[in-house]
C-alpha cells in the first residue's frame, strides 16, 4: 500500500512539475468546485435586500418602500445630481431607518450628519403635507360599517372611535417652559392623542401639547371635540378614566361593582289578609 502511495505521488509530481505541493493545489481545485457563488450587491440601492433584512431594518417590506418613494418622490426628489446627492429611495430608507431606531448618529448615519438631518426634515415634511388625505376622521368607511365592527368586539353599539393619549419621548428642550415638557413619569415628552377605528386604523391626531397637559385639557381643547359636541357626527367615542363622561364620551364606571345590578331578587312582603 505504501508503494502504490509512493508511485501516485511520483505520478502527480512528474505531470506537475512547477508546483510545489500537489496535494493542496488538488485541494484548491476542490474547495473552487464546491464554493457558493458569492453575490454582491449595490450597496447604494437598499431595496437589493430581502424583505426579512428590509423589515429588521426599516419594518418595510421593499413593496412598501417602492410605494412611499413612488408617493413622497415628487415633493422630496432633487432637482440635479450634483455632489453625489441621494436618490429617493435612499432618502425615504434614511428617514425610515430613524423612525424605526429613534436614532440617526450610530446606525443611520452612513453620510455625513447634515445631509442626514436634511434628509429626515425633508421626508417628514412631505409626510405632514399628506397627512390628511390618509388621516380622516371618522374614517374612509361608511359610519354604520364604523360601527358595526366595533360592535362586533364586544357587542357595543354607536361606537365610531376609541380615544387616548401617549407619551413621546423627546430630548430636553432649552428655554424657560422646558419644564411643561416633563410629564408625570418625569421625562420629557409630548402628549399626542389619537383615535382609532375597530380595526386600530388611526383616524384623528392631536401632537402639539407638552407632556404635564393632562389628556382631558387636549381633548376639551381639540377639533374633534367640538364637531362631537354640535354634533356633527352619529356616534359616540370611548376613553379611558383619564376622561370626563360626556353624551357623546363614555368612560368606565370607577367600581363596576357598585353599578351592576343585584344576583337576587328581594322577597315580596306579605299581601293584603284576605277575609
Amino acid at each position: 500500500m505504501k508503494a502504490q502511495n509512493c508511485v501516485f505521488l511520483s505520478a502527480l509530481t512528474m505531470a506537475c512539475p512547477f508546483v510545489r505541493d500537489v496535494v493542496d493545489e488538488e485541494a484548491l481545485v476542490l474547495r473552487r468546485a464546491f464554493r457558493r457563488e458569492r453575490v454582491f450587491r449595490d450597496r447604494l440601492d437598499p431595496l437589493a435586500f430581502p424583505d426579512d433584512h428590509l423589515y429588521e431594518r426599516y419594518r418595510f417590506s421593499a413593496d412598501g418602500i417602492r410605494y412611499l418613494c413612488r408617493l413622497l418622490g415628487p415633493r422630496i426628489k432633487h432637482r440635479t445630481a450634483r455632489s453625489h446627492a441621494l436618490s429617493v429611495e435612499q432618502m425615504v430608507c434614511v428617514a425610515l431607518r430613524f423612525f424605526a431606531s429613534g436614532a440617526f448618529l450610530y446606525s443611520v448615519g452612513d453620510a455625513e450628519q447634515g445631509p442626514i438631518c436634511r434628509t429626515i426634515r425633508s421626508v417628514c415634511l412631505a409626510i405632514k403635507a399628506l397627512a390628511d388625505v390618509f388621516i380622516s376622521f371618522p374614517g374612509h368607511r361608511r359610519l354604520c360599517d364604523i360601527k358595526e365592527e366595533f360592535y362586533r368586539i364586544a357587542g357595543f353599539p354607536n361606537v365610531i372611535g376609541a380615544v387616548d393619549c401617549t407619551h413621546i419621548r423627546i430630548k430636553a428642550p432649552s428655554g424657560a417652559h422646558e419644564a411643561d415638557f416633563v410629564n408625570r413619569k418625569s421625562f420629557h415628552s409630548i402628549n399626542v392623542q389619537m383615535v382609532c377605528n375597530a380595526d386600530c386604523v388611526i383616524s384623528n391626531v392631536v401632537a402639539k401639547w407638552p407632556g404635564s397637559v393632562h389628556d382631558s385639557r387636549i381633548f376639551r381643547a381639540s377639533e374633534i371635540y367640538q364637531c362631537l359636541s354640535q354634533g356633527e357626527f352619529s356616534g359616540v367615542l370611548l376613553g379611558d378614566r383619564g376622561y370626563g363622561c360626556q353624551p357623546f364620551l363614555l368612560t368606565p364606571f370607577t367600581d363596576p361593582r357598585k353599578h351592576s345590578r343585584p344576583t337576587t331578587m328581594p322577597m315580596p312582603g306579605p299581601g293584603p289578609e284576605l277575609k
